[in-house]
């Protein structure tokens, strides 16, 4: 086996995405987290949370992937209108 064998990961392990906190999303977004909230509640297109425990006041984290996916449909949603 080659260093370079050695190294790839193997195709058949799952990848596992990046997870980014209220805080980073609302970075991201130019938002406060309260603004993210009200983004999340009025549009239904929203990526969905992954939520790290089951307390009213657990810690959500959303998918990078689709917080860009998220972002891109909605700058090709605004070119199509323009």
């Amino acid at each position: 086996m080659t260093k370079q064998q050695a190294a790839a990961p193997s195709a058949q392990a799952p990848t596992i995405p990046e997870l980014w906190t209220m805080a980073e999303v609302a970075k991201t977004l130019g938002r406060t987290r309260a603004g993210v909230d009200k983004l999340r509640a009025r549009d239904p297109q929203f990526p969905k949370p992954l939520k790290d425990g089951t307390d009213r006041r657990s810690r959500i984290y959303f998918v990078r992937q689709e917080i860009e996916a998220y972002l891109a449909a909605r700058l090709a949603a605004r070119e199509v209108a323009a």
